[in-house]
């Protein structure tokens, strides 16, 4: 694994340079790495220029903007990306959602399709870069890991599937995973099968697979090779071998995509989901490396790099890209320092379209086909999965439900599945969280939940009640539901209720419309309600919602012992008559 020197180390950038992450790397550039970047991004174009082409025509374009979305992003996030070893470039992650649009939109035009991807591109370097600027890197943390896995699941079987057909040399019809499956299995069982072909491919992906194991070894570039020199000695295109051809020489232009009588809305939201997707896994990626080598990385000027760079790849004939779990590794082994390994990949990429595009012309479509299929078995998650069904089945079945939406929907709609499922997800731990009437335990320090301690002593006349959430409109009918059940169900008539808020982090209208009724109902029951614990952002809040005239200062309490100790002075004969014998009423409670 190649050493690295920590960036963190270098002088901060002043004013809009730290936006430009590159040419502040290059103040602290030392000429000991040169020769380094150089060779790994050597090795690293033997990786760039299959995975390229592969995933270009897996997005449903023709396999020459995989170059063209290679060379460009990895120019622009070299000069804004703030990872100094990232790799940017077409990805197995978006291949399925970009499909799904260019598929919809192109009407079989391969042009309409090179412009719906741009579009998209540009739509997603647009939400990357506003998202950045207003500092919400934060956005894609939340989703929560199953249904991150049943998404990414459901995006590798539709990435496998639809390389199936170009495995078989058979065309099917764009019809979703389960049905494409359907019609693939009739098709071989009709015998459209080109053998020839399906050897090629199959010969293909388990060269990548066996030799994967080996780090150093470019087993996807030695695959492609082998497979190209086949189809070339043997003149297997003559037998119905699908090949590349000729592919047009030059460097990608400068060009406004443009789509008319095009569904602009799909292409926006396709745009916007596969930034969240790029963004997610290069976060991810990012964070890595960075504790890797020891460095910090800004998450917003991450988001605002992986924009810039789907920016040059739209204006510039290319499509949505992200950054490479497989590539960066690569990079990384072969002694990458700096984001120059980048820029010499796409220089070296950049020379073989200008001087010579006709080495690409016997590359196998099946070739390209196992290329993205190995590396959508490397998307699958299932070992975690196991771990997540056995200490918590309700989110590994979420996390199948997401899966299911995807592979039975496609991707678009089950992106918008897993948001909707993140957010009923949130809300439900919200909406019905745990709460507790606590009491005194003997021999225990602080207050503790009566379903726990069976055995503890309640006060005469005082019921301590926990609530273990926010407070906002969706449990607010329920935290009063609740608290007025423990007043129901006290021994002895209520004089005070004290609220351990500690766990309560905010409150909205709703609820503090709530606590002033719930208030006026227990003082009609002759009962005060009081808070203990509750932290002060939170009891500003109930200051500017115009509940001072209700809760004075002295309705809130620094602990839950000295609210205890504040209701025994006011009523010393009753409040002692069921207390536990223990450790004074002012300790610290636990929790």
């Amino acid at each position: 694994m190649a050493s690295h020197t920590p960036a963190s180390k270098d002088v901060p950038a002043p004013g809009w340079l730290r936006w430009l992450p590159g040419l502040a790397a290059l103040r602290s550039y030392q000429a000991t790495w040169l020769p380094k970047d150089l060779a790994a991004g050597l090795v690293l174009t033997t990786m760039l220029v299959p995975v390229g082409i592969a995933y270009a025509e897996a997005s449903g374009v023709p396999g020459v903007y995989g170059l063209y979305a290679t060379i460009i992003p990895l120019l622009a996030y070299a000069l804004f990306g703030p990872s100094r070893i990232l790799v940017l470039g077409p990805d197995s992650a978006l291949a399925a959602p970009i499909l799904a649009v260019v598929l919809s939109v192109s009407e079989g035009d391969p042009m309409r399709a090179v412009a719906a991807a741009s579009l998209m591109a540009l739509v997603a370097g647009l939400f990357c870069i506003v998202m950045g600027l207003l500092r919400l890197g934060f956005i894609t943390e939340l989703l929560s890991k199953p249904i991150r896995y049943g998404y990414m699941n459901g995006i590798a079987l539709t990435v496998l599937v639809s390389q199936l057909p170009k495995l078989f040399a058979i065309s099917i019809e764009d019809a979703g995973p389960l049905r494409e499956l359907m019609q693939l299995g009739q098709a071989v069982y009709q015998g459209q099968t080109n053998w020839y072909s399906f050897a090629v491919g199959a010969a293909t992906l388990a060269v990548i697979l066996l030799l994967k194991r080996f780090e150093r070894v470019p087993g996807i570039l030695i695959a492609v090779i082998l497979a190209t020199l086949a189809v070339s000695l043997w003149h297997l295109d003559s037998l119905g071998v699908k090949v590349l051809g000729e592919i047009p020489q030059g460097l990608p232009k400068f060009a406004l995509p443009w789509l008319s009588n095009a569904d602009l809305v799909k292409i926006a939201l396709g745009g916007c989901a596969v930034a969240l997707i790029a963004f997610a896994d290069t976060s991810v990626l990012s964070r890595t490396y960075a504790a890797r080598t020891k460095t910090r990385v800004d998450p917003n000027q991450e988001m605002v790099g992986l924009g810039v760079a789907n920016l040059a790849a739209g204006f510039f004939q290319g499509f949505p890209i992200s950054s490479s779990a497989s590539r960066t590794p690569v990079a990384e082994a072969a002694g990458s320092r700096t984001q120059l390994t980048g820029v010499v990949g796409a220089v070296a990429v950049a020379g073989l379209l200008v001087a010579a595009p006709s080495l690409l012309r016997y590359l196998p479509n099946s070739a390209l086909a196992a290329v993205v299929i190995a590396a959508a078995i490397g998307l699958f998650e299932f070992k975690d999965l196991r771990r997540i069904y056995r200490i918590q089945q309700w989110e590994f079945w979420l996390s199948m439900a997401c899966f299911a939406g995807v592979a039975v929907f496609g991707a678009i709609p089950g992106i918008c599945l897993a948001v909707v499922l993140a957010v009923i997800e949130f809300l439900w731990d919200g909406w019905r969280p745990h709460y507790a009437v606590l009491g005194r335990v003997p021999n225990l320090r602080g207050y503790h939940d009566l379903k726990r301690y069976p055995n503890a002593s309640l006060i005469d006349g005082l019921v301590l009640f926990r609530w273990d959430a926010p407070l906002f409109f969706a449990n607010a009918e329920l935290f009063q539901q609740r608290l007025m059940e423990a007043v129901d169900a006290s021994p002895t008539p209520v004089r005070r209720v004290v609220v351990a808020a500690e766990p309560v982090t905010s409150v909205d209208v709703t609820s503090a419309d709530m606590l002033r009724e719930l208030s006026r109902s227990l003082a009609q029951r002759g009962a005060a309600l009081h808070f203990a614990e509750m932290k002060d952002p939170v009891r500003d809040k109930l200051k500017r919602f115009e509940l001072t005239e209700i809760f004075g200062d002295d309705r809130f309490h620094p602990t839950v012992g000295s609210a205890v100790d504040s209701y025994s002075d006011a009523l010393p004969g009753v409040a002692a008559l069921r207390m536990a014998p223990g450790p004074s009423a002012g300790s610290r409670p636990m929790r």
